[in-house]
């Protein structure tokens, strides 16, 4: 029963990120085509914020997912789920700017940097140690990033800055969002609904400030004009794309460790580079193409030292267990062999 019930897991998973990739390819394909015929990346944002906002509800309802507990406290929500939410927002307001001025392929290189992120933000905040070998491993990524962009023939700063600041956001995303899934048991799609919603009503003023005079006023929206049936078709489809690019990311991410989540990321970004660069065929030198390759290569070197590192604490915080029950007269082949199932299933997962 054990391992039917892990087989479906691990089905379920592979299913899901192999979605997720599809998903995400046609997304960034889309979101390239629009931005490209529609400069607004804070109309485009507000749009997908709207779609998770207007879709999650009933389509959740209607799915039997469970309601959140409305135990929240209010000091744990401006603490915690405001924060997320105005990460949310600016994670995709940048993702949107850095693909509106760089092509996907270099943005998509610029965001394997995750894990350089990752590994300062949980110094700083979790105080969190890293191996040698974690350290390490951020070389190639940090130098493959540096060759595509040297090499990059459609270079342009803004378009570099942004996707920074959307990797360090998405980071900050990643490590709040599995605290909160922790500490309260929310449903994790309910959760992104509670995200978009809240982003969307705390940035709406913003956006109407900035963009919303000049859509009136833009005569590619005017209802005389062919392009605006185009664009918000394309709006429309990219909210759609969106919106389940989050469900399967967020579930994704409810149903795997952070290793496993960030293994699969990696493996998505080679998978959208690649299907970018065939579909919107923008020009790349092998010189970029090795950077992208070196960089994505440092991305797995990274996890693996980070799987190899919780498998050491993981001995650390068991052999203590297994040393006190050895005094009290229990077998040591039991707790050995305990300990082996509990690096087995770390391998399934």
């Amino acid at each position: 029963m054990d391992d039917r019930r892990n087989n479906r897991e691990v089905v379920t998973v592979l299913f899901l990120c192999l979605l997720w990739y599809v998903v995400s390819s046609s997304s960034n394909v889309v979101g390239k085509m629009l931005l490209s015929e529609f400069p607004y990346p804070l109309t485009v944002t507000m749009v997908q914020l709207t779609s998770i906002t207007l879709y999650s509800g009933p389509f959740f309802n209607l799915w039997g997912v469970r309601r959140y507990s409305s135990n929240i406290t209010w000091s744990y929500y401006l603490r915690l789920i405001v924060p997320l939410a105005l990460g949310k927002f600016l994670a995709n307001v940048f993702s949107h700017v850095s693909i509106w001025k760089v092509p996907v392929s270099y943005a998509h290189t610029v965001k394997a940097t995750m894990p350089l992120f990752t590994v300062a933000l949980s110094r700083i905040i979790l105080r969190e140690q890293q191996t040698w070998k974690v350290y390490l491993s951020l070389v190639p990524i940090v130098g493959g990033v540096a060759i595509a962009t040297l090499t990059e023939l459609s270079f342009n700063m803004i378009g570099l800055i942004s996707a920074l600041a959307s990797t360090m956001a998405f980071s900050l995303q990643n490590i709040y969002s599995k605290k909160v899934l922790h500490d309260t048991g929310i449903h994790h799609l309910r959760l992104l609904h509670v995200l978009g919603r809240l982003a969307l009503l705390m940035f709406s003023p913003i956006w109407a400030v900035y963009d919303l005079y000049s859509l009136i006023y833009e005569p590619m929206l005017k209802p005389s004009t062919e392009t605006s049936y185009y664009i918000l078709g394309l709006l429309f489809l990219d909210g759609i794309l969106n919106w389940f690019q989050n469900i399967i990311a967020f579930s994704v991410l409810s149903i795997v460790t952070p290793l496993t989540y960030a293994v699969a990321s990696a493996s998505k970004r080679i998978f959208v580079i690649a299907v970018t660069l065939l579909v919107l065929g923008n020009p790349v030198t092998w010189l970029n193409i090795f950077g992208m390759t070196m960089a994505i290569f440092g991305v797995l070197c990274y996890n693996n030292a980070k799987y190899n590192q919780r498998l050491e604490k993981q001995k650390e915080t068991i052999l203590p267990k297994y040393y006190n029950s050895t005094q009290n007269g229990t077998s040591s082949s039991f707790m050995v062999n305990g300990f082996a199932s509990k690096q087995h299933q770390l391998l399934a997962i």
